[in-house]
């Protein structure tokens, strides 16, 4: 790196730490910023056509978090990776995973994006260490599993922690019991009851006059944040997505799931896949077995998961379903749900 510049990319969801950085880094007169990306997808082709000797990259980021994205680079095209990241906080263990997959340095990026040009010289000098392992970077093994051998079950740890509900027969008055004991902080919430199209709206609006919490029926790519909670309206799937640190939900048509429109099943999938084990999910009284697989895979991504027990329900087909399949960690009565809920967060 004597004789010409340190050529790194940028990799960060947001565009003004993109911003912030490049300029900031470009005052440093042995690094030259060769291209910046918002997602792993538009850094893997930029890292083909630029060639550069290090990059910078965020943790979360949309379409596929930075620890699954080190996993494929350090297999395919190993290079110099410094992560930069709210989430790896000294000795964290994100800041472990992250050592672990392949990167060479790990920084703890300041809470506003605004002040992320304080760290730059800092990350500067980082720059520089990791330029000169250029070439020395071993490849790894297969990027599908994680440093334990285990396959990664669900995008990586984000910032906030998400609730899934779901409910029946008896869900509507099991679901106020639980939602009127959140404080106006509580996790970003999701929640399916069985229920009829135009009634879903009536049922949130009562809610919400209840509740500390906001309450509403879910619009289409709302986003998913503390202190509010989203119900399904009647007739329409909903599902958890997400994008970098952003929570959303996806609401769309679709065949019956458990003969259910919304079905629990669907949201539960999805929280399993998106949010993993940032996620806590509950399944309420209720007749049949929908939510019951959901809940076994919620579980298994490494959600905390709860089931209503059978004397505060009033059905107990869903809960005891979920029970039987082991996808509740705990059984818990009604009265108890939030409190139990609230201190996993």
């Amino acid at each position: 790196m004597e004789n010409r510049k340190i050529r790194v990319l940028l990799v960060d969801d947001s565009a003004i730490v993109r911003q912030v950085f490049s300029r900031e880094l470009s005052k440093e007169k042995d690094i030259n910023i060769v291209g910046t990306a918002p997602d792993p997808y538009v850094a893997r082709d930029k890292i083909v056509k630029l060639d550069p000797d290090v990059v910078v990259l965020d943790i979360e980021m949309p379409r596929m978090d930075g620890i699954t994205f080190l996993h494929k680079l350090m297999q395919y095209y190993p290079l110099p990776v410094v992560i930069v990241s709210s989430l790896t906080p000294k000795g964290g263990k994100m800041a472990l995973e992250a050592i672990e997959a392949g990167a060479v340095e790990v920084m703890c990026k300041p809470g506003a994006a605004y002040s992320v040009g304080n760290i730059s010289v800092a990350l500067a000098d980082k720059i520089r260490a990791a330029a000169t392992l250029k070439g020395r970077i071993a490849k790894k093994g297969k990027s599908s599993e994680a440093p334990s051998g285990k396959k990664r079950l669900a995008m990586i740890q984000t910032t906030n922690k998400i609730i899934a509900i779901g409910a029946s027969t008896g869900g509507t008055e099991a679901i106020k019991e639980v939602l009127t004991r959140f404080p106006k902080n509580a996790p970003g919430t999701v929640i399916v009851q069985h229920m009829p199209e135009h009634f879903t709206a009536s049922f949130a609006e009562r809610l919400n006059d209840l509740c500390a919490i906001e309450v509403r029926e879910a619009r289409n790519n709302d986003s998913v944040v503390p202190g509010l909670a989203l119900i399904a309206p009647g007739n329409y799937h909903m599902l958890l997505n997400r994008s970098g640190a952003r929570y959303y939900v996806e609401v769309r048509n679709g065949p019956l799931v458990c003969r259910q429109r919304p079905a629990v099943e669907v949201l539960f999938k999805s929280v399993a896949k998106y949010a993993g084990s940032n996620a806590l999910g509950a399944l309420l009284t209720g007749m049949g077995a929908d939510g019951a697989d959901g809940l076994v895979e919620m579980r298994n991504a490494g959600a905390y998961t709860i089931a209503q027990d059978e004397k505060s329900s009033v059905v107990f087909g869903m809960p005891k379903q979920a029970i039987e399949r082991g996808g509740a960690c705990d059984v818990v009565p009604l009265h108890k749900i939030a409190e139990t809920l609230l201190k996993k967060v």
